[in-house]
């Protein structure tokens, strides 16, 4: 027997009306209501008729996603859940790679008509994409932005705490050489996750051990590492920009014949996929991708419904430790 929006209301112990609220997005549902209704949607599976609410409402029933890579395992489990949050309001999204943000300002997904809505996830440059959404009236929400200025309809990272906590792991287990191999400077977070690790070593009276600037890739980890090795000096640990990196000097050390972490510590940050499937796991410090797309697909159709009062949240990372960090070796110059 299909499923409609008389079960859910039956199943949630709210009203017909309350249940349309939340699966149109209205901002005036209390939230400790819109999520029971959301938990009895996926309880029984049911799927607004998107055809019918595009007729009634004069919408798309589509949602779109831009983004500068699927190569990334966080920004994927981010889009699937954006998916899976959106499908039960009814919504279909619209996913959109594109390389240079700051050159495709009039991406076809912002065309008039196209989608309801749009989820701009880490873009490099947001100001022409913002200003020509705000003037098409095309409802919004930023992911990891770039710009302060912008964090009005915004879902960040607390990357400064995300540093922070990664300095504090190391140095509470007795490392005072460590080094910080940053991202790209283009990205915010690069910024914030380098300032967050500075300011804790600081508070502890030590001066780092080198401070790289690169990329986020593998490649890079590895050479920085390989340098180091060449020139035969080591820190005892690293704390590296993303996970990636981390791959890359772990790479680099264990080709040289050195142990992680008996050698050398090492932190990643992301807990991206290839985090748990490293030998020794990594650890890393932890981006909420459940979180991010929660809040972001509650902000978007909230916007969507109306909402006029600016929305912004800052989300927290979390420390996971794995198998690549220790107290440094005794012998070794901490």
């Amino acid at each position: 027997m299909k499923i409609n929006i008389h079960d859910v209301a039956k199943k949630s112990g709210l009203s017909v009306v309350t249940v349309s609220r939340v699966l149109n997005g209205s901002p005036s549902v209390r939230e400790h209501n819109r999520q029971k209704v959301l938990d009895a949607v996926k309880e029984l599976g049911y799927r607004p008729n998107a055809a019918a609410r595009s007729l009634s409402s004069g919408r798309t029933g589509i949602i779109g996603v831009i983004l500068t890579t699927l190569q990334d395992s966080m920004f994927d489990t981010v889009v699937q859940r954006l998916n899976e949050e959106l499908a039960m309001q009814g919504y279909f999204l619209a996913v959109a790679v594109v390389g240079n943000m700051s050159e495709d300002d009039s991406h076809y997904l912002i065309q008039e008509d196209r989608v309801d809505g749009l989820v701009l996830l880490s873009p490099v440059e947001e100001d022409a994409f913002i200003v020509e959404m705000k003037r098409r009236g095309i409802p919004y929400v930023l992911i990891d932005n770039q710009k302060p200025d912008n964090d009005a309809w915004s879902v960040t990272i607390d990357n400064y705490t995300g540093g922070q906590t990664a300095a504090r792991h190391l140095l509470e287990l007795g490392h005072t050489s460590i080094a910080h191999l940053c991202g790209s400077e283009r990205f915010r977070s690069t910024r914030e996750r380098r300032t967050g690790f500075l300011d804790e070593l600081q508070r502890a009276g030590i001066e780092p051990f080198e401070l790289v600037l690169g990329e986020y890739d593998v490649e890079f980890g590895y050479e920085t590492a390989r340098g180091w090795i060449e020139e035969n000096r080591l820190p005892t640990a690293v704390f590296a920009g993303d996970d990636h990196i981390a791959l890359g000097v772990i790479n680099a050390l264990s080709e040289a014949g050195l142990r992680v972490p008996d050698d050398v510590s090492v932190i990643g940050y992301d807990d991206q996929t290839l985090a748990s499937k490293l030998r020794p796991h990594l650890t890393t410090i932890r981006q909420p991708a459940d979180g991010i797309a929660h809040s972001a697909a509650h902000m978007l159709l909230s916007r969507i419904g109306g909402a006029q009062r600016s929305m912004q949240q800052k989300l927290q990372p979390t420390l996971i430790v794995r198998d690549t960090t220790d107290q440094p070796r005794k012998g070794t110059p901490t």
